[in-house]
């Protein structure tokens, strides 16, 4: 049976309709269209009722969109062994890192990657979701956690150290916090729709919510530059402040715990000549960067 058929029929039957399930696969309605048609005649069946909302699954394609999906995770298994096979230190490597990472450490250190091995493509990902290693979103994953994922090897590479900071403009017109409890008379700055500072904060003993945040985002280089830019008290890694030549480190004594950077890859892919070469070179020179420094 063609493999073709399958990843369509799975793509619609996740997407609901042809149309999304076209764009996440890259090819044209039309040709969707032929391959549910072909796969419906291959197996004598009626996957799917066609609706003006979009496709449904019937009882028939409920009935195997399992045994689909169990086909697509060893297709995915069968390529990531594939590609730890390849031997050539050449080629495209994928890495995902989280945003700050991506804009403040990975451009230096791929620059000088670039340099030391022109024939090794790079595909940067900034996002802050975890990527699956699996499914080949990425090659290898930067991570401020260590990732507990099967079959994925971690390596820690280095510690993020972080404080509490505002630029001195801030300072000069709304003075300096002398404890944690007077932060709260400041304009803070916090996350949005993520707990994460919140969270840090209950775990220090300081209680906080939402609303104890004057300015809100969730976007990593947004947050530091809203700091840089003196709109309010936030907590920025010490290597960005230093960088800068305003920022202010203030409340020393608030010792938020530093983040470690875990390097992390589909334990296949090891055997890569290339993808190896990458991590090597990533865990050598980001470990040594002063990232926790004060």
């Amino acid at each position: 049976m063609d493999w073709n058929l399958i990843r369509s029929f799975l793509a619609v039957a996740e997407h609901g309709t042809l149309a999304a399930a076209a764009d996440h696969l890259g090819v044209s309605q039309p040709t969707l269209g032929r391959h549910i048609d072909a796969l419906e005649n291959s197996l004598g069946l009626i996957l799917f009722v066609r609706g003006r909302s979009g496709m449904s699954l019937t009882e028939a394609g409920l009935s195997i969109v399992d045994d689909a999906r169990a086909m697509r995770a060893e297709a995915e298994r069968l390529t990531v062994k594939a590609a730890g096979r390849a031997q050539s230190v050449s080629g495209t490597v994928r890495i995902t890192a989280s945003e700050v990472v991506s804009t403040y450490i990975l451009p230096s250190v791929l620059a000088a990657l670039g340099d030391a091995e022109p024939d090794i493509q790079i595909e940067l990902v900034p996002s802050n979701t975890v990527e699956n290693l699996l499914s080949r979103d990425a090659d290898i994953a930067v991570r401020m956690v260590r990732p507990l994922q099967n079959d994925v090897i971690a390596r820690k590479t280095n510690d993020l150290g972080m404080g509490t900071y505002a630029h001195e403009d801030y300072l000069a017109r709304h003075g300096t916090p002398a404890s944690a409890d007077e932060l709260f008379q400041h304009r803070l700055i916090g996350m949005d729709r993520s707990s994460l500072i919140i969270d840090g904060m209950a775990d220090m003993g300081i209680r906080a919510q939402r609303t104890s945040f004057a300015m809100r985002t969730d976007d990593q280089v947004a947050y530091v530059e809203l700091i840089k830019a003196a709109a309010g008290i936030g907590f920025a890694a010490h290597f960005l402040a230093h960088g800068h030549p305003g920022m202010r480190r203030i409340l020393p004594e608030i010792e938020i715990p530093a983040l470690p950077i875990w390097l992390a890859s589909h334990q296949e892919l090891r055997t890569s000549q290339r993808i190896r070469r990458v991590m090597d070179f990533l865990h050598e020179h980001i470990s040594a960067l002063p990232l926790n420094a004060v």
